[in-house]
Formats: structure tokens, C-alpha cells, sequence
């Protein structure tokens, strides 16, 4: 498949970057050309074609100003992948945080695995700017910390690879809000690692509100240390072709991570969500939840793995995937595994698939209820169980809304 809708903009990128992950980029490059992109005969890409994506001819991105939705907290703003410093706020004592263009993080961009992903690799080949935030060791953030990314096409389409690095030293407390907006037509291609610190306690909230005719792939990688608390709720609520991967590993004992998920879509829209839970050490527990309502002709592919090493013994770890389709037309499919090389662990997995019953659409109509209405309230209180997981009020008033 051709390549050259991006490689041709290496050399525009590069006139205008800093040269200080220069090395980074072009190792990056070189295994961008050595990979191949995925295709439908792939099994991890069986059910997502990304044909109409490398039929769009993308850009560089210009420098745009753009009106801000109102803040959570201190924030990070993005505008078109540039770092927006002046729309920015100040973060929280005891953080380091900022552009990656100002920092150098280059012995800690190590996370994400760029040997079998060319979308990582790619993402890697513009590395230039991103966002980057540093909790040091027993640092505890109240207030959660806001990273906006902002895609304002001008005429044409745009291509942006955000970057998001987010490192929570020993014993250190924080939750981070991920959020894409955009309008029209354009490509983010994101990638973001996170470092949990021994004892160190991260909630990370994403929420993918992007144009419902932007392309959006991202690959969230995380690495937890002994005794850390990571919890993930990963919100996709537009975008014209989604992929969501979430890979998780555990490199120490007693840590416990928590992935949630919830994905809305209407009309042709596609949502692909891959999750890979690595229990590499014993000892370790991992919950994941992921709910998902299409209508319409939208079609959903959930495809979570979850791999026991075998020296991990004592692991516990729970998956599963429930999906509401309010159309005949609308399309799930779904792919929960399970790979175990250790004997003493407690593992379940399942998913389900079903419409709304007729037989509670009965008993609320039958109480005067209009049948839309009805119809809300149901898929409401389906997807309510995700939705109360987040603690973050503002983002679960927007998720409500979204919903009804």
C-alpha cells in the first residue's frame, strides 16, 4: 500500500522543526518504510480498512486560531499539533510540564513500541512537539490536569501526530484529561505513553470528540511498576473511521489496572477498539469494561487480549465487552481472548450483544411514556455504568448529554 501521502512530508516537516529529536525521527522513518500497513487480511485489522484513509491527500498543518471550550483545570492547548503556550495555564506546584519542543525527554519516549506499529513509527517521524507532564515522587495533584488538541483544517485536509508523555514518579497522584476536538476533515494519528511510578496512583481520561468526518488512530501504551493504581476511561464519541488501542503491561507485583471504555456511534461511522492487557509479573489484577451503543448503519469491532506470562502466577483479571445496537443495520464484532502460560489465576472474559428489550419498552410505555423517550432511557441506563465510573463531573454532564 502507498505510502507517500506522508513520507512525501518529511521534508516540509523538517525545514521547520528543531533538530532536537532528529535522531528519534529518522530511526523512526526507517521502520515506517520497513513495516507494512495494516490490511483487513491481518487479523488485528480484520474488520478496519484504512483504504479511505490513504485515498485523502493530507497536508501540513498551518498555524490557525481557534475559540477554546471552557477549561476543567490547569490546561495544555494544542492548536493544529503546535503547542498554543498563550492559550495555556499554569500548572499545578510541584509539576513539570510543557512542550516537548522545550523539553528533553528523549531517554523516557521509549514506551510506545514502534517495532510492529507503521501509525506509532509514522507518529514518531514527525516528533517534534507534544505534551509532556512529570509528577515527581510524591507529588499529589488535586486538580485534574487538562491536555487539549485542537485540528482546524484551512481549506484542505491536515494530518497532526500528537504526542502525549505522562510520567507519575513513586507515590505520586494525578489525573490527566486526553481530549481531541476538531471540524472537517483531517487525520490525528496519536500516540501516548505513560509511566506509573511504584505506589504512584493515575487516572487518565480520554475523550475523543473529533469531526464526524476526521480520521482518528491512537496508541496508548502504559507501563505500571510495582504496587501501582492505573485507571483508564477511554470515550469515543465521533470521528468518521476510529482506532483506539490501549496496551497495558505490568512490570512489577501487586499493581492493578482498571480499563474502561464507551463508544457512540451513528450513522456510517466505524469504532475500532484493540486492548492488550500484558500480566508480565505475578500478583496483579486488571478490570475491563467496554460498552458500546451504535445506531444507524455504524459498525463497532472490539478486539481485547489479555496475555498471563508465565511466572504470573496469582494474577486476576477480568474482560468485558457489552454491545447495544439500536438498528438492524448497525454492526459489532467482537473478539474478547484470553492467553494464560500459568496455572494459578483467576480469569473470566465474555461478550454480549443484544437490542433494547421489548419487554421494558412495554412496561415504560405502558407508564405514558413516548417510545423515543423510552428509548433513551434504556440506552441511558446502559451506558450509565460507564459513565458513573468517571469522576471528573464536567466530562460525565457531556457524556450524558451526549447520550439522551
Amino acid at each position: 500500500m502507498d505510502k507517500t501521502n506522508f513520507t512525501n512530508l518529511f521534508a516540509a516537516f523538517d525545514r521547520d522543526t528543531s533538530s532536537r529529536y532528529g535522531a528519534l525521527r529518522q530511526s523512526a522513518r526507517e521502520r515506517f518504510a520497513a513495516l507494512p500497513l495494516p490490511t483487513t487480511r491481518g487479523e488485528d485489522w480484520r474488520f478496519t480498512s484504512i483504504a479511505p484513509l490513504l485515498e485523502t491527500p493530507f497536508d501540513l498543518p498551518a498555524a490557525v486560531s481557534v475559540p477554546l471550550p471552557p477549561a476543567v483545570g490547569p490546561r495544555l492547548v494544542f492548536v493544529n499539533g503546535r503547542y498554543a503556550k498563550g492559550l495555556s495555564s499554569p500548572m499545578p506546584n510541584g509539576v513539570r510540564a510543557g512542550s516537548l519542543a522545550d523539553i528533553d525527554a528523549i531517554q523516557i519516549l521509549q514506551i510506545a513500541s514502534e517495532t510492529d506499529s507503521p501509525f506509532t513509527a509514522l507518529n514518531s517521524s514527525f516528533l517534534s512537539d507534544g505534551a509532556c507532564i512529570i509528577v515527581p515522587d510524591g507529588v499529589v495533584v488535586e486538580t485534574p490536569i487538562e491536555i487539549l488538541f485542537m485540528s482546524r483544517p484551512n481549506g484542505k485536509p491536515i494530518v497532526t501526530h500528537p504526542r502525549v508523555l505522562l510520567v507519575a514518579g513513586k507515590n505520586a497522584q494525578t489525573t490527566v484529561i486526553e481530549r481531541y476536538l476538531g471540524d472537517g476533515v483531517y487525520f490525528t494519528n496519536a500516540v501516548t505513553e505513560i509511566a506509573v511510578g511504584e505506589g504512584a496512583v493515575v487516572d487518565h481520561v480520554k475523550v475523543q470528540s473529533e469531526s464526524d468526518t476526521a480520521y482518528h488512530i491512537a496508541n496508548t501504551q502504559i507501563v505500571m511498576a510495582a504496587k501501582a493504581n492505573f485507571t483508564s476511561h477511554n470515550l469515543s464519541l465521533g470521528g468518521a473511521l476510529v482506532r483506539n488501542e490501549v496496551r497495558v503491561r505490568f512490570d512489577g507485583e501487586h499493581a492493578e489496572a482498571t480499563v474502561n471504555g464507551l463508544y457512540l456511534a451513528k450513522g456510517k461511522q466505524h469504532v475500532d477498539n484493540f486492548t492488550v492487557i500484558d500480566h508480565a509479573k505475578p500478583n496483579c489484577a486488571s478490570h475491563e469494561i467496554y460498552k458500546g451503543v451504535l445506531a444507524d448503519r455504524a459498525h463497532g469491532v472490539f478486539n481485547g487480549k489479555i496475555f498471563v506470562r508465565k511466572d504470573a502466577q496469582k494474577t486476576d483479571a477480568k474482560q468485558t465487552n457489552k454491545v447495544l445496537l439500536l438498528s438492524d443495520d448497525a454492526t459489532i464484532n467482537t473478539k474478547p481472548q484470553l492467553e494464560i502460560f500459568a496455572d494459578d489465576v483467576k480469569c473470566t472474559h465474555g461478550a454480549t450483544i443484544g437490542q433494547l428489550d421489548a419487554t421494558q419498552l412495554f412496561y415504560l410505555r405502558s407508564r405514558g411514556l413516548p417510545l423515543e423517550q423510552a428509548r433513551r432511557l434504556l440506552t441511558f441506563a446502559f451506558a450509565n455504568d460507564i459513565v458513573n465510573r468517571v469522576k471528573i463531573e464536567s466530562i460525565r454532564a457531556e457524556l450524558e448529554e451526549r447520550i439522551v
